[in-house]
């Protein structure tokens, strides 16, 4: 987890220096400590983060080609006489037993435009979607597979 600190320190600085990478270092492990401490964040997390990265930029990737796919479709139909919204609300479970997973595909859906997370509990999903092919295969979708390969 010190190593993805200290990365975004020097994401964040935007150049490389002694003096940057020292404080760097320091203020990354500080920030581990305090992870360790307060929230009470374990190594095995710290493992399961870095075995999930390329995963993790993998749906990063997926997310930003949804939304500008998305962002096309909901364009079309504001800038078209001819297509009409038809909205729809839609049920499913994503089958995952975990938080984390759910709340990052919630959120993905509500980022991705002409559809909305109106309710989570669980697994349960209700999304909003513009039109009812925006809701076509939903819990089959490029989140959900992505999702299902992380451990």
């Amino acid at each position: 987890m010190s190593v993805l600190f200290f990365v975004l320190w020097i994401i964040l600085n935007g150049r490389i220096t002694l003096e940057i990478v020292l404080f760097g270092l320091a203020i990354a492990a500080a920030v581990r400590l305090f992870s360790a401490r307060v929230i009470g964040e374990d190594s095995g997390s710290s493992r399961r983060i870095l075995r999930n990265l390329p995963l993790m930029l993998r749906y990063a990737l997926v997310l930003i080609a949804e939304i500008l796919k998305a962002s096309a479709a909901v364009m079309g139909i504001a800038f078209s006489g001819s297509k009409k919204p038809e909205p729809c609300i839609v049920e499913f479970h994503s089958g995952f037993d975990d938080g984390f997973r759910n709340t990052l595909l919630a959120n993905s859906i509500t980022l991705t435009p002409g559809t909305y997370t109106i309710f989570l509990e669980n697994d349960r999903f209700v999304i909003h979607c513009l039109r009812r092919e925006y809701a076509e295969g939903m819990e089959n979708s490029r989140f959900v597979q992505l999702l299902r390969d992380m451990r």
